[in-house]
């Protein structure tokens, strides 16, 4: 992939990434979350810190999910290592959490593994098909 198409390519996964994980925290989960840890929330997110995630995040989805599978001509691999990456980057974060902060609901561990997995599967697929242009 050229320059010009890994930043068209990061671009797109990054406004899907916005939009599915806003759609996600902000409207069809907040409930949930709310109820879950609600106790813990800030009133108003950490958009620099949140940003900073999810720029770095979508580096490591492109490097490890969508340009093998852009190379090897593979939507195998993009689903795959997308699902993968997820369930690895969330896995790790949730029982991180359950292990040492105090009052770590366990109901939220395999709601947000499993939106992980949904979320970078979703955005590696979003990758794939516009680095194949």
């Amino acid at each position: 992939m050229t320059l010009i198409k890994i930043l068209y390519t990061y671009g797109a996964m990054l406004f899907a990434f916005l939009a599915i994980d806003l759609l996600w925290l902000g409207v069809i989960a907040k409930n949930f979350y709310k109820n879950q840890i609600g106790f813990m929330m800030k009133s108003t997110p950490n958009w620099p810190a949140a940003l900073i995630f999810y720029a770095l995040f979508l580096v490591g989805i492109m490097i490890f999910c969508v340009m093998p599978a852009v190379e090897k001509d593979s939507l195998n691999h993009a689903l795959l290592y997308g699902a993968m990456f997820g369930f690895f980057t969330y896995m790790t974060y949730e029982l991180t959490n359950y292990a040492v902060i105090k009052d770590w609901p366990l109901a939220i561990v395999p709601v947000d593994i499993l939106w992980g997995v949904v979320l970078a599967t979703a955005v590696s697929l979003v990758g794939y098909f516009i680095g194949k242009i």
